[in-house]
């Protein structure tokens, strides 16, 4: 059990100087199921999880703070694309 406390999930690269920025939207209930196929490690303020619903793809961001927890999303795209912002987002390329 031990050995699970300390298991760290995927942490973001530092922000790089030229990065995209995201357009972040508020959750539209497109879906009645979403799937989380990877997400970053809990052990941060801002968490990002690789959804998929609807035969589409999206990156939803949960910032946790002081007055509760804000969810924002990118726009949904086809799987080959999601999972390219996916990456730049975890290299820090792209917030």
């Amino acid at each position: 059990m031990e050995l699970l406390a300390q298991f760290h999930g995927i942490h973001v690269a530092p922000l790089q100087k030229a990065h995209e920025k995201l357009a972040w939207m508020v959750p539209a209930q497109r879906a009645n199921k979403v799937r989380v196929h990877l997400h970053t490690c809990e052990c941060r303020a801002t968490i990002y999880e690789l959804c998929q619903a609807g035969g589409l793809r999206f990156v939803r961001r949960s910032v946790r703070g002081e007055k509760g927890v804000v969810v924002r999303e990118t726009e949904w795209l086809r799987a080959v694309k999601a999972e390219q912002l996916w990456q730049r987002i975890l290299l820090g390329e792209a917030r």
